[in-house]
């Protein structure tokens, strides 16, 4: 799956101005004195998205042991903590190459994927909503949702091995140090 989803995630890019408009002050990496607090605003303001979508799914979870559906605490569970491995992930990122990212020539080609695996990283809060939406109303419709359960850890689990594409391509870009 990893290279489909790398080729899907490259070839759907859009531009730095699709990424300018979601994060307020947000300016890109062009320049590279302002790649890290570029990086660093865009984990925040994922983080910060994620964190609500987390904060969502813990209230539809809250329904399903509500409505004595404790078989499904530990599935519940699972799903929470893959959502919450990935939220951590964006949070925590940057330690590892926020300085050697600073550092690097970045060519257009490299600029335009890493901007792919941003936006794709901002496209993920509307996946998880879709995600989140079908749970939610198979919940209330007291209908057998454990499709949508799993639907929902595999967004987290997608979302997890994009971001880990995104990591991979500023690292290979270190390579050229």
């Amino acid at each position: 799956m990893g290279s489909d989803l790398y080729d899907q995630i490259v070839s759907q890019r859009g531009s730095l101005e699709n990424l300018v408009a979601k994060i307020p002050g947000f300016k890109g990496y062009h320049e590279k004195n302002a790649r890290r607090q570029a990086d660093r605003m865009l984990r925040e303001y994922l983080g910060q998205q994620f964190d609500a979508v987390i904060d969502r799914f813990a209230r539809i979870e809250r329904k399903i042991l509500d409505a004595g559906g404790l078989k499904h605490m530990s599935r519940t569970r699972e799903v929470k903590d893959k959502m919450q491995a990935y939220t951590e992930k964006v949070k925590m990122a940057a330690p590892k190459y926020s300085s050697m990212f600073e550092e690097i020539k970045i060519d257009n080609d490299a600029l335009d994927r890493i901007y792919a695996f941003d936006e794709a990283q901002i496209q993920y809060v509307d996946k998880f909503e879709a995600a989140l939406d079908t749970l939610e109303t198979a919940v209330k419709a007291e209908e057998d949702f454990g499709d949508a359960l799993d639907a929902v850890y595999e967004v987290a689990a997608e979302a997890i091995e994009v971001f880990d594409m995104r990591d991979d391509e500023i690292l290979r870009l270190g390579e050229r140090l």
